[in-house]
């Protein structure tokens, strides 16, 4: 175990683990008001289909020392910067609903967020979400942090909550899960299996960034709703002789680098692949839960999110939002998020 800087709360840390951690600080200085620290903490953990592996679990915390944690997750392509501070100022992911004055709100709380396991591509085995709840109880464990007061939980951070809900109720105040469900549709399944052999077939044939970029835009089609790529791409096709040019190619030619540039083929095809194992006894959940359906939402279709609503065993509330950005509504529609966000966690209705 490495250190670097000062002043933080003391580190209680499993015998076989290993952590290096990055604190907000200098020597001689007094404990700051806010904290913001990132770490590495590498263990032994027994997967579920894949047996135990060493993996390295990379962590953020930020926020209020002491305040309230909150145990934030977005989709597959989210990561551990959840939002900008002042010791790791680049924009996080989730700007809209995490830092100060925001839903999320860095005075009050303390956020902790992970990469997601596989993200950087060198686990190549199945990833279950219930593997990722375990990494995150993992991260607790190594911060000394024995209960959360909330998990907040987007699209398959969503699902991982759900997890986390059902293997570590103890350590868990309430669950708050946006556009995910206890399992994945068998329909975005499908699409999922084809994205997954569009990569497959570009590594075999030495294309695969291009596969890649090609199952990201096959997978965006389904994150937006019908109306939305209607009032975007309606407008004709530039056509010649040889060839027509659609709008949408643009979009797709311009999101599918962006992607690639940040994520592995390895690192997609898992994870992507993680979703599928979704399973979740909604009964298993028994902890006070919000869910989050948007009407529009063709990956995880409100029916699931009822399915799952009438099984849990604890209080629950389903919040029902419309918004022509379907899936992506958690990141594209920030005032109907934050207030759902707002009344939540102070346990009103929306």
């Amino acid at each position: 175990m490495t250190f670097t800087a000062a002043h933080a709360a003391p580190l209680a840390f499993d015998a076989s683990s290993q952590a290096d951690i990055d604190f907000a600080g200098g020597r001689g200085e007094p404990p700051p008001a806010t904290v913001a620290l990132r770490g590495t903490h590498e263990i032994v953990l027994a997967l579920r289909h894949a047996g135990s592996r060493r993996v390295r679990i990379a962590w953020e915390l930020q926020g209020a020392v002491d305040a309230p944690l909150l145990i934030v997750q977005g989709g597959i392509s989210a990561h551990r910067h959840a939002a900008a501070s002042a010791r790791f100022a680049e924009p996080g992911w989730w700007a809209g609903q995490c830092g100060e004055t925001r839903a999320l709100d860095t005075a009050r709380y303390r956020v902790l967020a992970i990469d997601w396991l596989g993200a950087d591509g060198a686990l190549d085995c199945c990833i279950d979400p219930a593997d990722q709840a375990d990494a995150i109880a993992a991260v607790l464990d190594t911060l000394a942090i024995a209960r959360a007061h909330a998990y907040i939980g987007a699209s398959y951070g969503a699902m991982v909550g759900l997890q986390f809900a059902a293997r570590h109720p103890a350590r868990l105040g309430r669950l708050i899960a946006i556009s995910g469900a206890h399992r994945s549709h068998p329909q975005t399944t499908a699409l999922r299996v084809i994205q997954r052999r569009i990569v497959a077939l570009g590594r075999s044939e030495g294309t695969a960034r291009e596969a890649l970029a090609l199952a990201r835009a096959l997978a965006v089609v389904g994150y937006r709703s019908a109306e939305e790529f209607d009032a975007r791409f309606a407008a004709l096709p530039a056509v010649d002789a040889d060839s027509a040019r659609f709008g949408v190619e643009d979009y797709f030619d311009a999101i599918g680098p962006r992607f690639v540039a940040r994520f592995s083929p390895v690192a997609y095809t898992r994870l992507s692949e993680s979703i599928d194992l979704q399973q979740v006894d909604p009964a298993s959940i028994t902890v006070p839960t919000d869910l989050v359906a948007v009407t529009q939402d063709q990956i995880v279709p409100c029916s699931d999110i009822d399915a799952l609503a009438l099984g849990i065993a604890a209080a629950c509330r389903v919040h029902r939002i419309d918004s022509l950005y379907g899936h992506d509504a958690f990141l594209k529609e920030p005032v109907q998020i934050d207030r759902v966000l707002r009344a939540a966690l102070r346990g009103d209705a929306a």
